[in-house]
Formats: structure tokens, sequence, C-alpha cells
């Protein structure tokens, strides 16, 4: 079960991602030759009107295949002279810079715009909301937390030391603070049954094995809040950009980190490692594969504009530079670069797989 909804949320990326390119080339008059799922050799075709609709073997991507894409492909005069024919016309390599980018940048925006409402759509169902606040789980016996009278179900809002306040809107900021504190006074204003009550107590420097400095097991509440359908679009586009953002922070981090040789500190999953997890989603119903599907979306659409040969990204980088210069980069070296970074994509897809499969006997 894990693999076919990992296929089926594949098929479903890539056939967005694809059907962005297709529908932004139809709009600006570009010729599609054929439009795939997976990768070839070819398993069935059918032709309808004047594209080609594929199945082919590989399950792990597809394709939109423009006429004219190439300025190789057209002829071998002078690729720049404006097109004398309706079919020149209507290949890409002829298409105004902006009408390019249109074209390029069409599968990034799909992929961001199902996530988009895939997200909307998960805020009307309801989505866990932090409270801003640290939940107590459990006190340990003998600890500074159990002198001072903290109990389980407690809400911890505030640490004060020395004249000093501090909000706790999450167990990471507890966890920091204690250690800040070691062996000093605090105070924390807790919630209990409503009321507010301050406890005095001193994190221990030297804590028993296993315990912390307080003696306490914290987390962080949630409630489920539940969006209408007409403020879930805006939750749901702004919750998006942030995923976004987060995604493109993340692999900023990893690029600087292998610039300076050390070892990444982010898992970086894939087609194996993404179907496990799949896997896991499947137990929490349809909610969290449509959660999955959502991030893996937007994730795409990171990956895919960035600026590498072979990805969209790089494709944008040559028309930008044509766009400015009024020339065209030079055609056996646009082709090896997609090439070479085609091949380093695959090696890097391997590199990870191998990980993947280490990561399961492990």
């Amino acid at each position: 079960m894990s693999i076919v909804v990992f296929i089926i949320i594949l098929g479903i990326l890539i056939l967005i991602h694809e059907f962005g390119h297709f529908l932004a080339a139809k709009k600006n008059g570009v010729l599609v030759e054929e439009f795939g799922l997976g990768f070839p050799p070819r398993l069935f075709g059918k032709k309808i009107g004047e594209t080609l609709y594929s199945l082919n073997l590989f399950p792990i991507g597809g394709f939109v295949k423009l006429y004219g894409e190439e300025y190789h492909e057209l002829q071998k005069t002078s690729n720049l002279k404006p097109p004398t024919s309706n079919l020149q016309q209507r290949a890409f390599a002829f298409k105004k810079p902006w009408q390019k980018v249109s074209i390029i940048v069409a599968g990034v925006l799909s992929n961001f715009l199902l996530g988009w409402i895939i997200i909307s759509y998960l805020f009307t169902q309801g989505v866990p909301t932090p409270l801003n606040k640290v939940l107590v789980e459990k006190v340990l016996p003998d600890s500074p937390a159990k002198v001072a009278g903290l109990k389980a179900k407690d809400y911890l809002v505030r640490l004060d030391q020395d004249g000093k306040s501090y909000a706790l809107s999450s167990p990471n900021d507890l966890t920091l603070l204690t250690q800040k504190f070691l062996g000093q006074r605090i105070i924390l204003l807790v919630e209990r049954d409503g009321k507010k009550i301050f406890l005095k107590l001193t994190p221990r420097k030297n804590p028993p094995k296993g315990q912390g400095p307080l003696g306490i097991v914290i987390t962080s509440p949630f409630i489920e809040k539940k969006y209408p359908w007409y403020q879930a679009p805006v939750y749901g586009l702004i919750e998006a950009f942030k995923i976004t953002q987060k995604i493109v922070s993340e692999l900023l981090r990893i690029l600087i980190q292998l610039i300076a040789l050390q070892k990444p500190k982010v898992d970086v999953a894939g087609p194996i490692g993404i179907a496990r997890f799949t896997g896991q989603a499947i137990k929490f119903g349809r909610n969290a594969v449509l959660e999955l599907l959502a991030l893996l979306s937007l994730n795409l659409a990171v990956i895919n504009i960035l600026p590498f040969p072979a990805l969209d990204g790089g494709r944008f980088v040559f028309v930008v530079y044509e766009w400015i210069t009024k020339k065209r980069i030079n055609q056996a070296l646009e082709r090896n670069l997609n090439i070479i970074g085609f091949a380093l994509l695959l090696t890097l897809a391997g590199l990870v797989t191998v990980n993947d499969i280490i990561k399961i006997y492990r």
C-alpha cells in the first residue's frame, strides 16, 4: 500500500508540474510535441490533436517536449533571425524572453499552487495550533520541581530571575533558560485550574542521569483550530510561504556546510525514504497523506527553481542571460552543462538512495 500511494503521489506531483509547462506553452503558442509521464522507453502513447500523450516505463519523472526547444533543433543557419514559417513561429526558441520565462516557471508555480490548495483544505479540516505555553506532563520524584510543588498538567507561562521576566512559549524556551540559570533561584508563573501561582525553585547543576535540571517532562500543548472556507486560502497562502521559506533556508544551510566541508546536519531523503514517510503518513490517515503531498509539492517547486543546469532554474538563467545580453549562450556549452547537470543529479539521487537503504538496514 505504501508503494502504491507513493507512486500515486509521485505521479500527481509530476503531472501537476508538467501540466503547468504544458498550459503555459499552449498559451504562448508553442507547439507541444509530447506530454510524457515517466521516462522512456515508452509503454503507451496516443496522439490527440498535435500532441502525443505517453506513458513511459520509469515512473520517476515526466517531461513536456516542446518544438524547437533548442536552437540547433531548427536550422543550422543564423538561429537568431526572425522565423520564416508558421511552424518556426511556434518554436520555443523563437519566442520572446518573457514568454520563455513564463513557460519555464509555470511548472514551479503549479507545484506551489498545489501545495497552497492542499494546505488551505487542511485548514478547513482542523490543524493543531500551539498555545504558546509549556505543559508539564510529569514531575519526577525528589526533584526541584517536586519540592516546589509543581504538578502534572500545570502550564508554565513565564520565568522570572533577578527582576527580569522571560515568556515561555515553547519547551525549548524553558530548556535554554534553565541551562542559563543553573544553580540560581528562579520563579515560575504557573497556570493551574484557571488560577495563577508563583513557584520558587533552583535548577540543578548536576541532575541524576536521565533527568533535567528541574526534574520535569514537558511538551508543547496544541488545540485543533478550524478555519472557515473563506479564511482558509489566506492562512493557507501564508503557511505555504512559511514552509517554502523554511525549505530555502535549510537548503542554503546544507550548501554552506558542504562548502565548509562539514557534514550536513539535515537528513536528506530520496525516493525510498519518501516511500517510508508515506507509509508512516498512511497510518495517521488521509489528512496526513495530503499534508505530505503538500510538503513534497512545495519542496519540488523550490528544488526545480534552483539555478542548476538540467533544472528549470538553470534554463531560467540561460534565458535571462540571453534577454540581457541579446546574445544566446554558446549552443555546445549549454548542451554540455545540461548533460553534466543531469549526470550530477542522477549521481546525487543514487547516493541518497543508497543512504536510505543503509538507514533501513540499521
